[in-house]
């Protein structure tokens, strides 16, 4: 099982309905997203993965993730305006 480390600089925002597909076998449970900002999965998009935020996470109505998002400031990770 391959392990799969993202870093991306700043905030991931994800464009709504749009999709992370993964392939060749590899599985959510070992993509890691580490983000130095938030994260933020716009309406009806598809995320997979580890999300691993400095200041939040937030998805938009319809978006799913298959993995967990977690946020390192304390911030409630969940849907926009709940």
């Amino acid at each position: 099982d391959d392990v799969f480390i993202l870093q991306p600089r700043g905030s991931l925002m994800k464009a709504t309905s749009t999709k992370v597909i993964l392939e060749g076998g590899a599985q959510a449970k070992n993509i890691f997203w580490q983000v130095a900002g938030k994260v933020s999965v716009g309406a009806s998009a598809v995320m997979q993965g580890i999300l691993l935020a400095k200041t939040s996470v937030v998805f938009e109505t319809s978006s799913s993730l298959t993995g967990r998002g977690e946020s390192l400031g304390g911030r409630e990770c969940g849907h926009a305006g709940h």
